[in-house]
């Protein structure tokens, strides 16, 4: 009977290990953050959070920051950082492509090892809400009839909100300039208080802050659900369907078994119905790039950001 009773146990335990669907980590999990609070990097590590505590709910998520030139300080150090399958960092594309062919920062993009991908932001250009520009024939004829005067707030140096701004300029045949800002949330201040003229960001600011910032076009391939009225770049005109890449990477030294755990943690946090009901409510893209797909993902993007970088003059010393 006692053995029944134990084998029965243990076919009521398995759908539960199943529907988890992970392996917790035995320690806490170390997450490193390359941007300030407030910004989009920082929303979406809370609500990875929220989700790794509900199927983890041993160990907690230590969330770390420490911001600097525009990502690069983290990207530079996280080598240094225990190799113990726990410390992971908050990775950004296109930014550690860029800011190693720029060349004033001390990594190389080969030195950041990601294992996830987790989601996709696009593009979006907006000003505030008490801006006299209405819409986005407003901002181009404003841009035009006052060169290098209208100020865009980014987050980051040679970022993928830098690279926007720059192609928001040459496809409208216009001159504005660029204010990099440590992040996002550092950004909003100055955006809201309209110390700047709008900003090249992305939709997640533009839907947090609906009632405060006017949004006037966004890089997607049909109209954002959550903003039906904003034009996208194609209608006006321009194939423009493009953003920023978030995922996670570990110290180099990591071992790969190790690696493989946090990347299938992440993939489980991804597929989870709350994260996907909280990316949705906030404009995050969910995609899903793990281990298997990496090198392919990697070297596809690199190409890409590569020939934008010299599109920007980048590394042109």
């Amino acid at each position: 009977m006692k053995r029944v009773l134990s084998t029965l146990a243990l076919v009521l335990l398995a759908p539960v290990a199943l529907a988890q669907g992970v392996t917790c980590p035995e320690k806490n999990v170390m997450y490193w953050q390359a941007f300030p609070p407030g910004g989009e990097s920082d929303l979406s590590a809370r609500h990875q959070q929220v989700v790794l505590r509900k199927k983890c709910p041993s160990i907690e998520t230590i969330i770390q920051y420490k911001a600097g030139a525009g990502g690069a300080l983290m990207w530079t150090q996280m080598n240094q950082l225990p190799p113990d399958g726990v410390n992971v960092v908050g990775v950004n594309l296109p930014h550690i492509v860029f800011q190693p062919i720029e060349g004033t920062v001390q990594y190389k993009t080969a030195d950041v090892t990601p294992v996830f991908w987790f989601h996709f932001t696009p593009d979006i250009l907006v000003v505030p809400e008490q801006s006299p520009i209405k819409n986005f024939q407003d901002f181009v004829k404003a841009a035009k009839a006052n060169p290098g005067k209208l100020s865009l707030g980014g987050s980051g140096q040679f970022s993928a909100n830098h690279a926007a701004h720059e192609r928001l300029d040459a496809a409208f045949g216009i001159k504005t300039l660029y204010v990099p800002f440590k992040g996002t949330g550092d950004m909003a201040t100055s955006v809201l208080g309209m110390q700047v003229d709008g900003a090249m960001t992305y939709t997640p600011f533009a839907i947090g802050n609906k009632t405060r910032v006017r949004p006037l076009a966004v890089a997607m391939e049909t109209r954002h659900p959550l903003m039906p009225d904003v034009p996208t770049f194609k209608e006006l005109g321009v194939d423009w369907v493009d953003g920023a890449y978030r995922g996670i990477g570990v110290p180099k030294s990591t071992p790969p078994e190790a690696r493989k755990r946090m990347s299938d943690l992440w993939r489980a946090l991804n597929n989870d119905p709350e994260m996907k009901e909280l990316a949705a409510k906030s404009g995050f893209e969910l995609v899903n790039v793990g281990l298997d797909g990496m090198d392919a993902f990697m070297k596809e993007r690199t190409v890409v950001y590569t020939e934008v970088g010299k599109q920007m003059g980048l590394g042109k010393k």
